[in-house]
């Protein structure tokens, strides 16, 4: 009876954790979380360590399927992406538990039977945590330290609580030669001069903070180190501040390519961050895709990027979410570039274009902006404590000038409130779940026998993906690391394959497609024919000669 007890405090114990929540989750929080779905779904769930950080925190993997996970396609989940961006370790994590939670239904069932899912909740632990911390800011690097301005000192310039609210927001200063000036819609907000329309600025406009190390720049050289998301090694941006001193260089990045590299069955990837190929889909583009380094989506891949991209939007609504383009060393490029995997990224969320209040008799925007445009949103939604108004601080490095702190609070941007977190779940949940029906998935099909004398038949079979996504990308079928479809004809010991081969790789298999194969067998009895890959399963029939 005690132990059924125990073991009922613990079911209940992640239950009641997700009910009292009430805010983004801590390294403390994420990793009980994610440990309480291993003890809850033994048999479906397992947790490990692939590296501990600089900062000397767990980068941790969730392997989630039935029977054996590596031998069924699988996606892997990839949240903390950016360091900044608390919404995607969410994304990640809250996966795995509305996966497992609907373990017990006949879909779920079915689906853990066949495909595999390897999440990983947060590659930027060390960062994440400092939307925690005493002092709040948006931070992307990890605990490595880094000499972002090549100086000679590390970390000796970071950011300054001027005005010792608990967090980091911006410093205005009053200067001839300022370059912003204040929005015409509200006043809270600073928006760039155009020199080419004759536009004059009032203010400088810095991240708050002082010049520590008298260089005249701020805040360039302060803690957080190497960014996940510029450690990759395509067009890895070299010498830039969170790049690294070289690609792969984090014991968190190497780990996750490394892991995912032995992961032969993984067929995409979702990741979570500002890059953004779901909501507009990468276009193709000839001249990129034909270089001898590849520079663009082959064809057949940009395709299936804009099918999935429309399933995307459809579930989560995502559509005018803002274009972006990666900068280099990104994970999402690595995915598919490097990786030769599907590849596919999303922010998760964005906030969005707000329509005046008529009621108020507010006009729309004269200057379209993004922190004006969230601070009409916030007041509508009615969010509050979000903006640090602006009032005068002493500033050592301003001497007897204007000098005030305020301005938007860091991560509101890019995060929702939290209340809206669980629906955004939800959405990402049911659209990794109908991706999944996308897979590729093998079936042997039209079998013919025909007796042609001598002891010979000829066999005649197509191999068809009857899944919508092809069986490898274009990009993969140039890869010597991924696994091609190998087909299989097992004889006995009087058996024997006069024509055709006995074992053959396939080339990519196109979504709903198949091909015809043929072989000459002498001999009687049974034999079996398979054909598979990691990213497709494998699959037999038997065939009596």
């Amino acid at each position: 009876m005690r132990k059924k007890l125990i073991a009922l405090l613990c079911g209940l114990l992640p239950l009641l954790a997700a009910e009292a929540q009430n805010d983004y989750s801590n390294y403390q929080q994420q990793t009980n979380r994610i440990q309480a779905l291993s003890k809850q779904y033994p048999q479906l769930a397992s947790v490990k360590s692939i590296a501990r950080t600089a900062g000397n925190k767990d980068a941790w993997m969730i392997t989630i399927g039935a029977g054996n996970t590596t031998s069924k396609p699988a996606i892997a989940i990839v949240g903390g992406v950016e360091g900044n961006h608390l919404l995607g370790t969410e994304l990640a994590i809250g996966f795995a538990e509305d996966l497992l939670k609907g373990s017990n239904t006949d879909s779920i069932k079915a689906l853990l039977s066949k495909t595999t899912f390897y999440v990983f909740p947060n590659m930027s632990p060390d960062a994440t945590e400092q939307y925690f911390a005493k002092l709040k800011y948006e931070r992307q690097g990890n605990a490595t330290s880094t000499d972002d301005d090549r100086d000679g000192k590390n970390d000796e310039d970071g950011y300054d609580d001027l005005d010792g609210n608990g967090k980091i927001t911006w410093i205005r200063v009053e200067s001839p030669l300022g370059d912003y000036k204040l929005h015409p819609d509200d006043p809270r907000v600073l928006i760039k001069t155009d020199a080419s329309k004759g536009e004059k600025g009032k203010y400088l406009l810095l991240a708050e903070g002082i010049d520590n190390d008298k260089d005249n720049q701020f805040n360039e050289d302060g803690e957080g180190g190497v960014w996940f998301n510029k450690n990759f090694t395509y067009k890895h941006p070299s010498f830039t501040q969170g790049a690294g001193e070289f690609a792969v260089s984090e014991k968190e990045t190497r780990a996750l390519a490394d892991q995912l590299f032995d992961l032969f069955n993984v067929y995409a990837l979702i990741s979570f961050s500002s890059n953004n190929n779901l909501s507009t889909p990468i276009a193709y583009s000839a001249p990129a895709a034909s270089q001898r380094i590849v520079a663009g989506y082959q064809e057949a891949d940009a395709k299936a990027n804009t099918l999935v991209s429309d399933l995307y939007n459809k579930i989560t609504g995502m559509k005018e979410a803002p274009k972006t383009t990666a900068a280099g060393g990104d994970f999402l490029s690595w995915g598919y570039y490097h990786y030769a995997r599907y590849s596919y990224s999303t922010p998760g969320w964005f906030v969005p274009k707000v329509k005046p209040d008529t009621a108020k008799k507010e006009k729309a925007l004269s200057v379209e902006d993004p922190t004006a445009n969230y601070l009409r949103w916030a007041a509508q939604q009615g969010i509050t404590n979000t903006f640090t108004e602006w009032k005068p601080v002493q500033h050592p490095d301003f001497a007897g000038r204007t000098v005030e702190a305020g301005g938007l609070d860091p991560f509101v941007l890019i995060n929702p409130p939290f209340k809206l977190v669980p629906d955004i779940v939800k959405k990402h949940t049911d659209f990794v779940l109908k991706l999944a029906a996308y897979q590729p998935e093998l079936d042997i099909l039209n079998v013919k026998t025909e007796k042609v004398g001598n002891g010979l038949t000829r066999i005649t079979l197509d191999v068809a993906n009857k899944g919508i996504l092809a069986s490898h990308t274009k990009l993969g079928e140039r890869s010597y690391w991924i696994k091609r479809i190998q087909v299989k004809v097992n004889t006995g010991g009087n058996q024997s394959v006069i024509s055709g081969r006995k074992n053959q790789l396939l080339n990519s298999l196109e979504g709903l497609s198949s091909q015809q194969l043929t072989w000459l067998v002498k001999g009687t009895g049974k034999i079996t024919i398979e054909a598979g890959s990691p990213t497709t399963g494998i699959v037999k029939t038997d065939i009596n000669l």
